[in-house]
């Protein structure tokens, strides 16, 4: 999914890295189509499968426009690939069903954490058993996580940068040592790369993997995988409770139309995200005449502007404060999301009980008086105009109408005062360029690892290395194209990471999002919404608030 030239850096894995795995392929094609589910049964994507009435005993057919290159835990990074591990793999820990509370799954209790916050020992399930017959323990739970570090995926960053050891110090006892205090572990711990599986058939080392095979412990077996098409079968001998299904069909489609017009017709069971807001729009007015279910979600991605501060005039913070209130996300939620998108104003998703819409109460939106008043602070007028340059990655159709939009609403309502320039590249050019502070402004979105406030905040407001004066020259906000460098803001982040008191923790987080609004390194735009379209009679289909897709809660009247 992701461009070869794209290089992987073992340990001091930087942001732009992990965007470059992991967010550069929801450009690839357009935007708006990153995420479509859609189902067949035969093997050409581009032909309408068998109807849903027709799907064998109880099976829910299921699809995507996205292909999926691998269902190794140890190296799956993509969304798709993730959602199928979910459900296919069991976890240490999960989420209650519908919420954000985390529950033991595969562990029986939450971690017992030592007083300095580096030990975290989980007692571990004695009942279950792989899907060749293998008894979990915790033997195989720290064969599975070493494994997922040291081959060498595109997600062994997550884990590698931060465990010390993991040891079974029991038969149905695991020992996590890690190298600081990070109070989200419990939270990364729900990845759904972090699931066990057996150590006869997967190896430890650089580069072993087996992307088109999977064993775990999960409620579905994975039955067949190919290019096309996959099909998960029910795990007979699951610990927990059965699927209210008898399996799903998946089949890749080659075009987001082919999903849109085949549920139309009744020959799908499920549609998920994401269609063309016109396609969206016209399933939701034809709901009750076309017999069909429509469910809205919320999701955890953000879609941010960031500034480059190493660019005048964009060191200057009264030009990037300026920049911040010409922005309309009113606008461009009604005009290229037709409402499907929520405006936001903090990196933090408006899930979060900590979020903040610092940015609407400092800067409003498209306040062009408070705008000028900025400029003309920083020196700007009619005869000096500010000349403000936006990029895109050139394949997202959805982040050339935001910048075209913003252009002409920024023109509209400063004329002669800033001339807004659009400007694109290929995409796996871009995000290489950005580290190099190439661009003053990019459009860009972040899909989070796992639920917690620390992976919107750390990976755009920390600096491994720099000075006020030469600002970040090596960490998080260089690689996300920043540059943000604040000695206060790094203290702040690396105090909330070992926060274990959660009380304390949200305030530091709340004190981080009134420095982001002060200083401005990023500029928050918008939140998609996810939708689900389910043909009636399908029940139990709900997108949870972390994102997933429980995929074994769908049942078929």
């Amino acid at each position: 999914m992701f461009p070869s030239a794209f290089r992987l850096r073992s340990q001091q894995r930087s942001p732009l890295s992990r965007r470059q795995w992991r967010v550069f392929g929801q450009f690839v094609g357009l935007f708006s189509l990153c995420l479509a589910l859609v189902v067949g049964c035969g093997s050409n994507p581009n032909q309408a499968p068998t109807s849903q009435a027709e799907s064998s005993g109880g099976r829910v057919t299921i699809g995507t426009t996205l292909k999926a290159r691998t269902v190794d835990p140890a190296d799956a990074y993509e969304i798709f690939p993730g959602i199928l591990l979910y459900n296919l793999g069991d976890r240490l820990y999960s989420y209650q069903p519908g919420t954000t509370e985390l529950e033991p799954q595969l562990a029986t209790a939450l971690p017992d954490i030592s007083a300095d916050g580096l030990t975290y020992t989980m007692p571990l399930r004695e009942d279950v058993t792989l899907h060749d017959g293998t008894p979990f323990n915790a033997e195989v739970m720290a064969f599975s996580i070493q494994r997922f570090m040291e081959n060498g995926g595109r997600p062994a960053f997550l884990l590698s940068e931060k465990i010390e050891s993991v040891t079974a110090t029991g038969d149905y006892e695991l020992t996590i040592k890690l190298k600081s205090p990070f109070a989200a572990f419990t939270s990364l711990l729900t990845f759904w790369g972090v699931t066990p599986v057996p150590p006869d058939t997967y190896e430890i080392g650089a580069g072993q993997f087996q992307p088109a095979a999977f064993i775990g412990s999960g409620p579905y077996k994975l039955a067949s995988f190919t290019s096309d098409s996959i099909k998960l079968d029910v795990n007979e001998n699951y610990w927990g409770e059965q699927p209210e299904n008898q399996g799903i069909d998946i089949q890749m489609f080659s075009s987001p139309a082919n999903l849109y017009n085949t549920f139309k017709t009744g020959g799908l069971d499920v549609a998920y995200q994401t269609l063309d807001p016109d396609q969206i729009a016209s399933l939701e007015r034809e709901a009750d005449s076309g017999g069909w279910q429509v469910i809205e979600a919320g999701t955890t991605v953000i879609n941010y502007m960031s500034l480059n501060q190493k660019i005048e005039p964009l060191n200057d913070p009264r030009v990037r404060q300026a920049v911040a209130a010409m922005i309309d996300r009113n606008l461009i939620n009604d005009r290229v999301f037709q409402g499907q998108a929520e405006p936001l104003y903090s990196l933090l998703p408006t899930s979060f009980d900590i979020y903040e819409p610092v940015f609407k109460e400092a800067y409003g939106d498209g306040d062009f008086a408070k705008a000028r008043e900025l400029l003309t602070a920083a020196g700007f007028s009619e005869a000096n105009p500010f000349n403000f340059e936006i990029w895109y990655p050139s394949a997202s159709t959805t982040r050339s109408i935001v910048a075209n939009t913003l252009k002409e609403s920024i023109e509209r309502g400063l004329p002669g005062l800033v001339t807004v320039t659009v400007q694109s590249t290929e995409g796996a050019t871009l995000w290489e360029n950005v580290e190099k502070g190439i661009y003053p402004a990019v459009l860009s979105n972040w899909y989070p690892d796992y639920y917690d406030a620390d992976t919107f905040i750390q990976p755009f407001m920390s600096c491994d290395q720099g000075t006020i004066q030469t600002l970040c020259e090596k960490g998080a906000s260089q690689a996300n194209g920043s540059f943000y460098y604040s000695k206060e803001a790094n203290d702040l982040v690396a105090k909330q990471r070992g926060e274990q008191d959660v009380q304390a923790r949200k305030e530091i987080l709340t004190s981080l999002q009134n420095i982001l609004v002060e200083d401005v390194p990023y500029i928050p735009l918008w939140q998609n919404k996810d939708y689900v379209f389910a043909q009636s009679g399908v029940d139990g289909v709900a997108i949870q608030p972390t994102q997933q897709f429980l995929l074994w809660s769908i049942s078929k009247g």
